[in-house]
């Protein structure tokens, strides 16, 4: 008897789990909203940021001169600028007046002025000065300007040094322009691009987001259609804590993994993005983070009373996210509280174990605090989950009991009137 009842119970479990896993499904296909979060934005919006950034670096940034030498050094110096990448002389300004306008009507970037004892103070031996100026309203126009007047003036101070050293051989010379030989490597970012350092921070942040907005606009949407405005429909296959949350759980997560395969593979693929860490790391370290967003969301979902609500609570969060996760910003020089808060969210350690599987080449032993840190958060976030799920489900009862009584109250209160009616008669 005991085991025909508990095998009742897991048949109908399953029944209700399959139930509200697919009634989960049709829901996301028949909102459009939902539509929009779980396949739209993830599938059209790391393509745009991907493509907009794709170039990876800032060339041929414009920028003014101001050249009171005019000698042929002078010439010399701007020439050389000229011909790097990074930076193209678009003009010659007579003054300093001048070159300013074109600035601040951004004609340039930057301006580069050579003094007028520029080639006087090189003859004699003296040290001079070449002044850089640039917008600092972009930072990457800073980068490609300082780096070609760095480069420019090293170069030319060696073949000073050499023209001076009086060497009788090429070894001597190149001693001379070189006493310490270095070898600059840029590690994990060989082009030292713009795209390479943010996009795979962003594509994890995507995720999170869309996922917090999908979920969301369900919860909103099932707010708004219920009669008592609960979270729970009050239906007999919503009974079991278990089996609603685990339930809604799959569909997010069925729904996701392909998304994710797209969004941190096969974007990163296209654009030619740096990717060197192993799939099967890739996809034991992934599995926990969509488990960690989606009970986040859920959790969450509680807040959301309507369907636009969680537009308002969520999609301003996206960028001071970015910033606290330690990638846009150094984390050692965050502020302790700010850091502790980081550790909520699961984009958190979600971007900076993707960034070292996938960008360094990590192997998950190395991300051991970040892969653990995600296990902790889904299991916190799920706890969470089935006591805010638990809270609607009481709430729907007990808007259902009400409503009952109060129904059962005028059915008595109409019975008791129409007696009073016949005994009169």
């Amino acid at each position: 008897m005991n085991f025909q009842k508990i095998k009742d119970y897991w048949r109908q479990s399953c029944k209700d789990w399959n139930f509200i896993f697919m009634h989960e499904l049709r829901s996301m296909i028949k909102d459009e909203g939902v539509l929009i979060f779980f396949f739209l934005v993830p599938l059209a919006y790391p393509l745009l940021y991907t493509f907009i950034y794709t170039g990876e670096t800032v060339r041929d940034v414009p920028v003014v001169v101001v050249d009171d030498s005019h000698t042929a050094r002078s010439r010399e110096y701007i020439r050389h600028i000229d011909a790097t990448a990074d930076v193209e002389i678009m003009s010659y300004c007579s003054d300093m007046a001048a070159a300013r306008k074109a600035i601040e009507h951004r004609e340039a970037y930057g301006l580069i002025h050579i003094p007028s004892d520029f080639n006087d103070r090189l003859s004699k031996g003296e040290q001079t000065y070449v002044s850089v100026y640039c917008d600092m309203s972009g930072l990457l126009y800073y980068k490609a300007l300082v780096t070609a007047n760095t480069n420019v003036s090293l170069a030319m101070n060696a073949r000073i040094k050499v023209a001076r050293a009086g060497n009788t051989t090429l070894q001597q010379d190149e001693v001379t322009e070189h006493p310490i030989a270095y070898e600059e490597v840029s590690l994990y970012n060989p082009q030292n691009g713009f795209a390479s350092f943010l996009i795979p921070a962003v594509l994890i942040l995507i995720i999170q987001q869309t996922l917090l907005l999908g979920v969301g606009i369900s919860a909103g949407t099932a707010r708004e259609k219920n009669r008592f405005k609960e979270l729970m429909p009050f239906n007999r296959h919503y009974t079991g804590l278990l089996r609603i949350v685990l339930g809604k759980s799959w569909a997010y997560l069925l729904v996701y993994i392909p998304i994710s395969v797209y969004v941190l593979g096969v974007v990163p693929h296209l654009f030619r993005l740096n990717q060197i860490g192993s799939p099967v790391n890739l996809i034991l370290f992934v599995i926990p983070f969509l488990m960690a967003c989606i009970f986040f969301a859920m959790t969450v979902s509680v807040l959301v009373r309507h369907r636009e609500t969680c537009i308002m609570l969520i999609v301003f969060t996206s960028v001071p996210l970015l910033f606290i996760s330690g990638v846009s910003w150094p984390g050692t020089a965050m502020p302790a509280f700010w850091k502790t808060v980081s550790y909520i969210f699961p984009s958190t350690p979600g971007i900076n174990g993707f960034l070292k599987i996938n960008n360094m080449g990590a192997p998950l032993i190395a991300v051991r605090h970040e892969w653990v840190m995600l296990w902790t958060q889904a299991i916190i976030y799920f706890f969470t989950t089935c006591l805010v799920y638990r809270y609607s489900i009481i709430a729907s009862r007990r808007h259902v009991v009400r409503l009952y009584r109060r129904m059962k109250a005028l059915r008595a209160k109409k019975t008791h009137k129409e007696r009073d009616a016949h005994v009169y008669q």
